[in-house]
């Protein structure tokens, strides 16, 4: 299993992008099948074609994270598909009212793929728009594909386990160039 990078819990549009990773075993992609997408999204089932669907929306979402990350101004086919994917679904404003008027908005048909993909693109929109556009980073270490919300000034990996890999490699240089200057 593999450890959540930094804002997964707070953008599910980052948890989606991260589907897709690096690890010393090779390249790993939990949307790799249909049965990994539904388990993924929760759903009972994802088709070949939905599955499609939703690796061009993972595509898209990295493009615009990337373009964030890098300050550029992303593809127009990753705008787009992201306009497409968050109009996949109807969403209704629901009023509650705790300690004063509280909106959120509800799919009108939950539990359904279009519902699911549409809240991906929404919080995808979400994320680059609103206040957590400027904490998204990708990951420093070398080989690493995953992003993080960059919430501590001195944070530059995506996991521990990035980090390590990072400081290990530096302390390994470190001894090579040490043995190579007392010669």
């Amino acid at each position: 299993m593999v450890t959540a990078a930094p804002g997964e819990d707070r953008s599910t549009a980052l948890a989606l992008v991260n589907t897709w990773r690096l690890m010393a075993g090779g390249q790993v992609d939990d949307l790799g099948s249909p049965e990994g997408a539904a388990s993924w999204l929760r759903l009972p089932a994802v088709d070949a074609g939905e599955l499609g669907r939703l690796r061009d929306l993972r595509t898209a979402v990295r493009e615009l994270l990337g373009a964030l990350a890098a300050e550029r101004t992303p593809s127009p086919d990753a705008v787009e598909a992201v306009n497409t994917a968050a109009r996949a679904d109807a969403a209704a404003p629901q009023l509650a009212w705790r300690e004063g008027p509280e909106r959120s908005w509800h799919s009108t048909r939950p539990g359904s793929f279009d519902a699911a993909v549409a809240a991906l693109a929404r919080d995808a929109i979400e994320v680059v728009s609103g206040e957590l556009g400027p904490l998204v980073r990708p990951c420093e270490a070398h080989g690493c594909v995953r992003y993080y919300l960059r919430e501590h000034a001195r944070r530059r990996w995506c996991s521990t386990t990035c980090g390590d890999r990072v400081r290990a490699a530096r302390h390994q240089r470190l001894v090579v160039e040490q043995r190579e200057g007392s010669r």
